[in-house]
């Protein structure tokens, strides 16, 4: 049995969170899924949020732009650029919200994907900001409700993919 929960863990006075979850998927269609951009918006974000992919560019040294469009039409967006893909075991890339009033409150993310027994997979996402006050505001900002909603959506996906 899988632990469908997903996991965040952020430290008092620390510049890192983890986001961990299981999968009843295998670590190629899990990896798919977090690399095809016809996926991704499927998934990503919370569940009264579209998700539009302006640009992904799924390789070492491309980079990437989300938008997410909430019900009154209010968007926000998020870029990055991706350092390495090494497929289906992990993808390192940038992350930050174009929304804030200050440039440069960009982040680290380390993407890995670990085959489990069973055919499923565990991923841990690893997130190093500037500061301890980027880490706080980004988790206050509602990531979490985001993250969790996403990932249910992301399971209930994978379980259709699974069965066709």
């Amino acid at each position: 049995m899988s632990n469908t929960k997903t996991q965040i863990i952020a430290e008092p006075g620390k510049q890192e969170l983890f986001i961990i979850r299981e999968f009843d998927a295998s670590r190629e269609l899990v990896y798919q899924a977090f690399s095809d951009a016809g996926l991704i918006s499927q998934w990503m974000g919370p569940c009264d949020m579209t998700c539009r992919i302006e640009k992904h560019e799924n390789r070492s040294h491309g980079s990437w732009r989300y938008i997410h469009t909430d019900p009154k039409g209010n968007e926000y967006a998020f870029n990055g650029v991706i350092h390495e893909v090494c497929p289906p075991e992990r993808v390192i890339r940038t992350f930050e919200f174009e929304g804030l009033p200050e440039k440069g409150h960009v982040s680290l993310e380390f993407l890995t994907l670990e085959a489990l027994p069973g055919d499923r997979t565990k991923i841990v996402i690893h997130v190093i900001y500037k500061t301890v006050m980027d880490r706080d505001g980004h988790v206050m900002s509602g990531m979490e409700r985001g993250v969790q909603e996403g990932h249910q959506r992301l399971d209930d996906m994978l379980a259709r993919l699974k069965n066709n």
